[in-house]
Order: C-alpha cells, then structure tokens, then sequence
C-alpha cells in the first residue's frame, strides 16, 4: 500500500457564517485502514467530512492522496478517490436502482464497481434493480446509498450515521457489507454516535468534543472511563 495518506487533514478550522465548528483538526487516514469518528451531537463530525468537499468554508490543509483540496472545486475530491454517504441517503426517488447507481459513475474513475458487483453486496437491490427509490424501504435505501457511493470507485469511503434508524437485522447486514468494502482495500471513514459500531467495524477512532479532537487511538480504548469522559459521551 502506499505510504501516502488516502485523506490528511492539517490545522483545519471550519465556519459556517460567523460560527466557529471545526477548530485545529488534524489526523490522516491511511491506505485500507478502517477509522470511526465520534463524539455526541454538534461535537463537528458531519462537518469534518463536509470540510472535504469544502461545504464549509475552510482553512488549514486538506490533502487527498498526497493532493491539495482546500478550495478545490467540490467534486474535485470523488474525482481523487473520496466518496462520500450522506446522512439521510439522499437517493433519488423518482429513479430506478439502477439508474441510481449509475449516477456514482459521474467520477470516470476506473475499477471493479459494477452494479452487478454492488447486487452481490445487496442481493435486495439485485431483486428490485427496476424499482423506485420511493418504493424501497429505509433499509434499503442506504443500502443503495452506500451501493452509488462505491459506484465511483473510492479509494476512501466516508459514511455520516449508516445505521441510524435501521433495523438490527439490516444493520447486521451493513456491518457484513463495510467487511466486504474493506477487504477489497477500501479505506473507511465512519461517523456514528453508536460506540457499538465503531467497535464492530473500525480499529481506530477520532473522537470530537466542541469541534476540537480530543482522542485518537485503537477501538479498545472505547470501553475506558476516563477516554468515555474525555469524549463526553
């Protein structure tokens, strides 16, 4: 693997208007690794991804793949690797599944992704390739969420809350989903408030407290007190 770093973020600060979210952040995330980004709600962890894209406006230093982003046109990113599930899928409901995954080829970037590949992630999606987004259920639509995401190809894929709202049995198929995704070499970058599942996927985590990082380390020390009262959560 290569001994750059698939996304590093270097003394970023983000603002929405007037308001300070990020301040000082700093990590990278290696080729393959699996990390998990916590802290409790406002804590910045959407917007730390956001800040790739610079939805946000930024300072500091972003760099996919060894190049620079801050400022970047926002698709110049996915066009680098990253691919990005939104909190709230975001699918569009008037296309197909289909047709849904083939709006993730818009990066060109080549590989393996195909959506016959992506049914046998989620053979549900296989079976109703020729439906409604409005038909699927929640489940369902993260799964294809997930499904157009990986459609371009990332070398690093960033998911805000996966599992929030789903059924256990869906979120057990998810978490067998992200092995499969890392096991083909693709980093992960995961934002839950659920410790659970940083624990099952990820093993290492980012934690925020008001915008700042506070801890960076393995997945095991989770279950410490003082690393629990460190990140407030």
């Amino acid at each position: 693997m290569s001994d750059v770093p698939v996304l590093e973020l270097e003394g970023v600060h983000a603002f929405y208007g007037g308001a300070v979210i990020l301040q000082d952040v700093s990590f990278a995330i290696a080729a393959g690794e699996t990390v998990g980004l916590v802290g409790r709600n406002g804590a910045g962890k959407t917007t730390t991804l956001l800040s790739v894209y610079g939805v946000p406006r930024v300072t500091g230093e972003i760099r996919v793949d060894g190049t620079r982003v801050t400022g970047a046109p926002a698709h110049k990113p996915t066009s680098l690797g990253v691919s990005l599930v939104p909190q709230g899928k975001r699918i569009f409901g008037n296309l197909t599944v289909e047709e849904n995954l083939l709006l993730g080829r818009a990066s060109r970037r080549r590989g393996s992704w195909t959506p016959d590949a992506v049914y046998e992630l989620f053979p549900n999606l296989g079976r109703g390739r020729d439906r409604s987004g409005t038909s699927l259920s929640g489940g369902e639509q993260q799964m294809l969420a997930i499904g157009r995401a990986l459609m371009a190809e990332p070398a690093l894929l960033m998911l805000d809350e996966p599992t929030e709202g789903l059924a256990p049995v869906i979120i057990d198929a998810i978490v067998v989903a992200l092995e499969e995704i890392r096991s083909r070499g693709t980093a992960l970058l995961l934002v839950e408030q659920h410790i659970s599942m940083i624990q099952r996927v990820a093993t290492r985590y980012l934690a925020l407290r008001a915008g700042r990082l506070v801890g960076d380390g393995p997945v095991a020390q989770l279950t410490d007190r003082a690393v629990q009262e460190q990140i407030a959560l």
